[in-house]
């Protein structure tokens, strides 16, 4: 079974930036999409990027397009989401997650694996 975890989550200032690490393991084949999801107090789990692992083709929210990143390692094992210029609404726990499938969407229901999370605090 596919395994998540992420790291690197921590408290900045608006404006500032953190980048999130996903380690993977036991992924099923080479293709499938890696995304992030974030889930802020009060509100439902979002869809913020997504990489398709064949290719590295990249998906974003409209929220995050133009400050966050996301990019993977050349084994395609390791995730990274890079965020700049944080706001205070990024706040949230952020999620790792992996569709063998479909991802590009940055649908919830597309992502069958998921990690335990890593918090973002941005503070103004």
């Amino acid at each position: 079974q596919v395994q998540l975890l992420e790291s690197g989550g921590g408290s900045v200032q608006t404006g500032g930036s953190l980048t999130l690490s996903c380690a993977g393991s036991e992924f099923i084949h080479s293709g499938g999409y890696s995304g992030w999801f974030r889930q802020a107090s009060g509100k439902e789990r979002e869809g913020v990027a997504s990489i398709y692992r064949g290719n590295g083709a990249t998906y974003y929210a409209d929220s995050v397009k133009g400050r966050f990143t996301i990019s993977q390692d050349n084994d395609k094992k390791t995730v990274y989401l890079h965020m700049t210029s944080l706001k205070p609404e990024d706040t949230g726990m952020y999620y790792c997650a992996y569709g063998p499938i479909r991802g590009w969407r940055l649908l919830r229901t597309d992502f069958d694996y998921w990690g335990q999370g890593t918090q973002v605090t941005v503070s103004s």
